[in-house]
């Protein structure tokens, strides 16, 4: 499959993809599955060529962790929603209904497992600027700095035992604040804004990082945040 275009999408651009792509377009830049087809959630193809990310994330392990992983999600999502009161919802409301039910545990996994991923990848860029204006002056009220965020950041993601997510999201204050939830768990399920997640499962370090999560978290935090994305989706 080609790699996509590695040029930055504007808001035009975005629009105009969802239009024809059967995608929704939120708030803060995301490009997540619509319901054009009943049924279906469609996996968008990453907003960059797989070795974009490079040296901090390698080509092999974006290929590996996008093309098999994520897509994974999506197949079994699909599966799973169907035949269900759920099919033909968004990917959202499908994961926050399904994790209110124990017996749908298997789809809530896997929608939010898909609708997590295309944040995360939408979250990284090499060599972006640096927060500025409204989320530089929110992050400086909520961590005293970039580095007391990052810091935030890097605790919350070393931390979380086993699988799972670190989170940069915005209370219903406007407060912004860390959090972190274990495998496919989501701060929307507590009310909470996410403005930016970082992937500590395994497969999104292991080819190379091998067990040294900190290297991974702590080269993502210097050279690969989005700050562009995180500002829009702080609004």
């Amino acid at each position: 499959m080609p790699a996509p275009r590695a040029t930055a999408f504007s808001r035009r651009d975005m629009l105009r993809l969802t239009a024809t792509a059967g995608l929704v377009f939120l708030a803060g830049g995301m490009i997540l599955p619509g319901n054009a087809q009943a049924e279906t959630f469609a996996m968008p193809p990453l907003p960059y060529p797989e070795n974009a990310l490079e040296p901090v994330i390698s080509a092999r392990t974006v290929s590996f962790h996008y093309g098999k992983h994520e897509k994974a999600y999506f197949d079994n999502a699909n599966k799973l929603v169907a035949d269900t009161p759920l099919a033909g919802q968004p990917l959202e409301k499908v994961f926050l209904e399904a994790g209110k039910d124990p017996k749908m545990v298997g789809l809530f996994n896997n929608t939010a497992q898909a609708w997590n991923h295309v944040f995360y990848w939408n979250g990284l860029k090499a060599g972006g600027p640096a927060p500025s204006g409204k989320l530089a002056k929110a992050i400086d009220a909520s961590f005293g700095s970039l580095d007391g965020c990052k810091k935030a950041l890097s605790e919350a993601a070393a931390t979380q035992f086993g699988s799972g997510w670190a989170w940069l999201v915005a209370g219903p204050d406007g407060k912004l604040k860390v959090v972190k939830t274990g495998n496919a768990g989501n701060p929307l399920q507590e009310g909470l804004k996410p403005l930016w997640t970082l992937d500590v499962w395994e497969h999104a370090y292991y080819l190379d990082y091998q067990n040294r999560r900190p290297e991974y978290i702590q080269a993502v935090l210097d050279k690969l945040v989005n700050w562009d994305f995180v500002a829009k989706n702080l609004g």
